[in-house]
């Protein structure tokens, strides 16, 4: 079923591309034109949790924390010391202090944003996870001492929101449409939804990111040089027809992004145990990854990638039985004439709709009836964090502390607290998370979150599915970009074009 698809859509592509494609002549700019397959929702960091707008934001902010390629917090914005076990002391660094728009940032700024994040009333989605903390105390306006209530080696890797101006929170600032920050670009403009243009500070490099929802119109549009590069949401077909190219550069990268179905616990049909089981018995992941998604992907069990220090390795993958999913369908009461009926609510974007055909293809083999309701990426997301949906897919990005267990599946973490958007209850769950947070070491807490994982595999609160490849794509003269693990969009500080580099323009 799989191969005619993808053989139609190839021949649907080409006819396109003949008739798109003429002899016409790249624009000359010096404008680099970043294609986005969906739009920040907000440039405001205390408030983001979308992907596109995360790694937007790591542009225009800097952070107290960063993290190297081990999973490990390094220092970023600021140095830091454990005094106890419940005070952390950091010391700002001389670089990526100076906003935007003038000002130096300081101590004062740092506590303005982390106290905003934790006051109630403005129901920032990062608060659960720095709830944690008591105070902030800023002896000097370098020194920020930051005390818990409680012990918490995880504690720097928490530190990764964006620095904001004190002085503009404190006048209501609408950091959403005009970010301020003292990161590697600044906010050019925004002159229109669907086109956001930075400016980066070293060299005033102009890069433009433009939303085009439909992969084969940014594929066509990258072909004809109106823009100039694009990462990921691209069907394999195209992956492809772009590798045989000779005017465009494809990179492929392993991916830590984890791609799942959620399922809201409090639904009378998939919140029960043997129904989630069922559905993942009834999936093909190798199938999946092979066909459809043209190997660009490893098969995940868990939400932390296996190579994470608190990953868990040993976690055995869920099998393909068809044959156990029916069976689990019929103890819980269901056959062909009273058929399990689920709504499946994804993002219009084609690949994900494709995607969520083969699942539902899939599901209705073993006698699960799926309703796929696809929606604009904004309405689609409004609706999962409002916990308006039966069963979704989605992915989580960029994730490297695992203190995103309690943000994800801690009974405490319902939104507006969290992102429990399942409104997942599990006492032992609950248990090896404060138990992970009150360890001293880190071989004590991986062990605990290693238990935890092999919970969350046996009741199921997601069905893992994989991690996606991260692949960018770009025009022969883009130079000095290099996929991220996590996607993020880190290397556009050094991106340029190659007709440039000769030319004195680039610091």
């Amino acid at each position: 079923m799989l191969l005619p698809y993808r053989k139609i859509a190839k021949v649907l592509f080409y006819l396109l591309l003949i008739l798109w494609v003429s002899a016409c002549s790249r624009p000359q700019t010096d404008v680099l034109r970043f294609g986005l397959a969906s739009s920040p929702i907000t440039l405001d960091p205390r408030l983001a949790t979308d992907a596109t707008s995360a790694r937007i934001n790591r542009l225009l902010y800097r952070r107290l924390v960063e993290f190297d390629e081990s999973f490990t917090p390094t220092p970023s914005l600021a140095d830091w010391q454990r005094v106890t076990s419940r005070h952390y002391r950091f010391i700002l660094r001389n670089e990526g202090r100076h906003f935007h728009q003038g000002g130096y940032l300081n101590s004062s700024d740092v506590k303005a944003t982390y106290d905003y994040i934790l006051d109630e009333k403005n129901a920032s989605p990062h608060r659960t996870i720095l709830s944690v903390i008591n105070r902030i105390d800023t002896p000097d306006e370098n020194t920020i001492d930051f005390y818990l209530d409680k012990p918490d080696t995880l504690f720097p890797g928490y530190l990764v929101i964006g620095i904001l101006p004190a002085r503009l929170i404190e006048q209501g600032h609408s950091f959403n449409r005009n970010p301020v920050g003292s990161g590697p670009f600044r906010l050019l403009a925004w002159p229109e939804d669907g086109k956001v243009q930075l400016q980066r500070v070293g060299d005033n490099q102009t890069i433009e990111f433009t939303h085009i929802a439909n992969p084969t119109v940014r594929v066509l549009k990258l072909i004809r040089g109106e823009i100039d590069m694009m990462q990921n949401d691209l069907l394999p077909e195209l992956v492809t027809y772009l590798s045989k190219r000779n005017d465009v550069t494809v990179q492929k990268g392993a991916g830590s992004n984890f791609t799942y179905l959620g399922f809201n616990m409090d639904d009378q049909i998939v919140g029960k145990q043997q129904i989630r089981e069922a559905i993942a018995y009834a999936l093909d992941r190798e199938a999946i990854i092979k066909y459809v998604m043209g190997g660009s992907a490893r098969q995940a069990n868990a939400l932390l990638i296996p190579e994470h220090w608190a990953g868990n390795p040993a976690l055995s993958f869920i099998e393909y039985n068809p044959q156990k999913a029916r069976a689990l369908l019929t103890q819980a009461g269901y056959d062909d004439e009273h058929p399990v009926k689920i709504t499946y609510k994804t993002s219009s974007d084609p690949f994900r709709i494709r995607l969520a055909t083969v699942i539902q293809n899939q599901l209705e083999k073993i006698g699960i009836k799926v309703d796929i309701r696809s929606y604009d990426w904004g309405t689609f997301y409004g609706d999962i964090k409002s916990g308006r949906f039966q069963m979704y897919s989605l992915s989580w990005v960029g994730i490297k502390t695992p203190g995103i267990f309690q943000y994800v599946f801690h009974s405490q973490s319902v939104p507006p607290n969290g992102a429990n958007r399942g409104r997942y209850n599990n006492a032992r769950a609950d248990y090896l998370i404060q138990v992970a947070q009150a360890s001293d070491n880190r071989i004590d807490m991986a062990a605990s979150y290693q238990q935890l994982q092999t919970v969350l595999l046996q009741t199921l609160p997601y069905v893992p599915l994989w991690y996606e490849d991260q692949i960018f794509v770009s025009r022969n003269d883009i130079k000095g970009y290099n996929v991220a693990i996590d996607g993020n969009y880190d290397s556009l500080v050094h991106v340029r074009r190659a007709d440039r580099m000769n030319k004195g323009d680039i610091n």
